[in-house]
This record gives C-alpha cells, structure tokens and sequence, in this order.
C-alpha cells in the first residue's frame, strides 16, 4: 500500500533526525556521531527558528499527563488502531488515506523512542524511553491568569506529523461532506428528500 510507504519513509525521517540531534554510537558498524549537548540550542533563522535538543516522556510538543509505561502502552495501542483503520478505509478518497498515514507515522515514530530509546542508550529499561524534541519555533507572547507562552513547545517530525495529519483529516472530511453534497453529521440529501412510500404498496387501484 502506497500510504504506508509513505509513512514508513516519514518514520525513517524522523528517527534519522533524532538520531543526528542525539548522536550515536554502533562500533561493531564504525559508526559515531556526537550530536548535540542536551539542553544545548543552535539558531538556524535567528531567534525566529534554533535547534534545541531537548527530551521528554510525554505526548506530543510535550504534553505530560502520566508516566512513561502510559504513554508507551497508550501510543502501542494507538498505532496498532490507526494502522487498523488504515486498513479498513484502504479505499476512501488518497487525501484521506494520507492524513491517516501521516498520522500514524508520527505515533510510530515517537512510540520508537518510547519503547526502545531507554535501552539503547543506557537511559533506562524497556518502555520507559523518552522521546528526543528539537525544533524550536518563535511564537506569540501569551499572557493568561498564571500561564506565559513566548516559545511554541518544541517538537519533532513524528509531532509535525501528527499535527498535519489531522489538520488533512479535517480537510479532506469536509472536502468529501460538501461534494456529496452533505453537512457533516447530516443524512445524505437523497435520503431527507425521497418520497415516502405508501404502505399500502403501489398499486394505483383499490377494492
């Protein structure tokens, strides 16, 4: 399937850059890569754009709402259910199965970092890795009662990923809704305005 393809091709993407962020290092294959001092940030387009290595054990753009078993066995579960509903809309319009895709390349790759990130560096045991950010972008300065936002969180390809895949999602339901001619959450128009049918059959002569 061409979808997961593509979203094999965007899990690759993601672990490369991790990988290039976090360094590695595999004698047997002569590999070593420093990759960046953790908390270490490099501006790309000044301010507005830095690289900053950073890690975390919870969702996207570092949402934490529980341990890392959770989010390890919450994202398992969450791709194994994408990739199913992947399969079951195998033929739905391809916008719509490439937001799928998208989608679920970003939950494969941070459950990645999840699952085995904590055993390959020697960071922790399995299923209890964290999950490597590093894109740094400028945003608004948010004031609201206690809480201040002048940074977006930072995030990664699995992020971008996800994000994008959703806002596609969104697109291509509407998209198809208004092409059939349909509201979303409303019947199809041929359904509300068909004739009623008489119950008594249709036969045009009665006794």
């Amino acid at each position: 399937m061409r979808v997961l393809v593509l979203s094999g091709v965007l899990v690759l993407l993601d672990q490369l850059t991790k990988l290039l962020v976090k360094g590695i290092n595999l004698p047997a294959l002569g590999i070593h890569w420093e990759g960046m001092t953790y908390g270490a940030s490099q501006p790309i387009l000044g301010d507005f754009f830095r690289l900053t290595y950073i890690e975390n054990s919870g969702m996207a753009f570092g949402i934490d709402l529980g341990g890392k078993l959770f989010f390890s066995l919450f994202s398992l579960a969450a791709s194994v259910a994408i990739l199913y509903y992947l399969y079951r809309s195998r033929r739905a319009p391809l916008g719509f199965r490439i937001s799928l895709g998208m989608i679920l390349a970003g939950a494969v790759g941070n459950l990645i970092d999840r699952i085995f990130y904590g055993v390959l560096f020697g960071e922790g045991a399995l299923f209890h890795g964290r999950v490597v950010d590093f894109f740094d972008v400028d945003f608004f300065d948010i004031n609201i009662l206690n809480y201040h936002m002048s940074r977006w969180p930072v995030f990664n390809v699995a992020d971008a990923c996800v994000t994008i895949g959703v806002l596609l999602l969104l697109f291509f339901h509407r998209s198809t809704a208004r092409e059939q001619g349909v509201a979303p959450g409303t019947a199809p128009a041929h359904s509300r305005d068909a004739a009623p049918v008489n119950p008594e059959g249709t036969s045009g002569s009665h006794p």
